[in-house]
């Protein structure tokens, strides 16, 4: 209600004439004022309204830059897999490529080995070689070998041993742990005793010589000394 009780008496004190004429205008009265609520409360909402949507055009705005980041991003990610996998493959390669070197040159040090160590192991040992020095299999049996580097019958003062070597490019003590490993596994095929050596371009360091004589190698033979 827009009028206060003392208006409402006060008009109650009217003649009834006047007081109806009263009673007319002031229901027109606030009529008028109910539109004039009610309209600014339509504007307020209004105002709402458009705000609201403005801030909703600004989030899709914002929605649709991330979205295009995310896919710039995975793009990217897309890119990225690509070329690792690419040098993943080539590293591959390089890898293989590597391997099949070092085997060659592990080879050409064999084959060097084979025909310089009969004269070094006389000079240095008084050694014969019986037959020929060679890379050869040790049958461990079913269907089980063991590949050895080099291998040959040796003989002093008429006593036979069987030489067992390894030939490595760069030498180091985990080459001649692997080595003594394969020596205990193979060690009890040989009916003769084993005379150890190792082959190699270059140690890793100093103390790899040491270790080798402490581990039984007879002698580590170096290819400057072919």
């Amino acid at each position: 209600m827009l009028f206060s009780t003392e208006i409402i008496e006060e008009i109650e004190k009217l003649d009834p004439n006047l007081r109806t004429v009263f009673i007319k205008i002031l229901k027109g009265i606030e009529k008028t004022v109910g539109d004039v609520v009610k309209k600014r409360d339509f504007d307020t909402l209004t105002a709402n309204v458009k705000e609201l949507s403005e801030n909703v055009n600004k989030l899709s705005m914002n929605i649709n830059i991330l979205v295009e980041a995310q896919r710039k991003t995975e793009e990217r990610l897309n890119e990225l897999a690509g070329a690792l996998s690419k040098l993943t493959q080539e590293h591959a390669k390089t890898r293989e490529q590597l391997g099949g070197l070092s085997h060659t040159v592990g080879y050409i040090l064999e084959n060097e080995a084979y025909k310089a160590l009969p004269k070094l192991l006389f000079e240095d040992f008084g050694l014969h070689i019986v037959g020929k020095l060679k890379r050869g299999f040790i049958d461990l049996g079913k269907q089980r070998w063991e590949e050895v580097n080099i291998i040959g019958d040796v003989m002093k003062d008429g006593e036979v041993m069987t030489l067992v070597g390894k030939a490595k490019t760069q030498l180091k003590k985990k080459d001649i742990d692997n080595f003594l490993a394969k020596i205990n596994k193979i060690k009890s095929y040989f009916s003769s005793p084993l005379f150890l050596v190792l082959v190699t371009h270059q140690v890793a360091n100093p103390t790899v010589i040491k270790y080798a004589q402490e581990k039984g190698i007879k002698r580590v033979y170096f290819s400057y000394e072919f």
